[in-house]
């Protein structure tokens, strides 16, 4: 299995910056499917101790309403270097034979208004979430969610016939 976390080349204005993304080799008929990780909810007070204008940037597109909540969001439900170290081990542990790549990286910063944060998405025929706190034995101390796309995915048996 891949583990690789990319270090940031600067300061982040917060430590709740990290993305986290498995590689799961099969999953619902699908080969090599990312699935990328967010915390479905968090500290309220925490939420409110950080200085937005410093994280937060311009609109996504000129034209766009300055809405500062989807940034906020796809802030709080990244995660802190500590958080991403217990996931990385977790997963690493819990889903070895499972997975071809764990992957982390730090957010950009500032971060444009308007982006949608994973937690704001809707299931739908080829999106949806896997809740792995109601997997038997999850052991995290917080909740955690998988976002993942299938149609970005080719499915296995298009891939066995060529």
């Amino acid at each position: 299995m891949e583990i690789d976390i990319v270090e940031g080349q600067e300061k982040m204005p917060v430590d709740r910056c990290w993305s986290v993304t498995v590689v799961i080799k099969s999953f619902k008929g699908r080969k090599d499917v990312e699935v990328h990780l967010f915390r479905p909810d968090w500290d309220y007070l925490e939420e409110e101790s950080y200085d937005w204008n410093d994280i937060l940037g311009d609109p996504m597109h000129p034209d766009m309403d300055a809405d500062m909540g989807s940034g906020r969001k796809l802030v709080m439900e990244s995660f802190t270097p500590e958080e991403r170290d217990l996931i990385v081990n977790y997963f690493k542990e819990r889903y070895e034979g499972k997975l071809s790549a764990i992957h982390a990286c730090p957010i950009d910063f500032p971060v444009p208004l308007g982006i949608p944060a994973l937690c704001d998405l809707t299931e739908g025929k080829d999106i949806g979430f896997i809740l792995f706190d109601k997997i038997p034995n999850y052991s995290l101390p917080f909740v955690i969610r998988g976002f993942f796309d299938l149609s970005q995915h080719p499915p296995i048996v298009e891939a066995q016939q060529q």
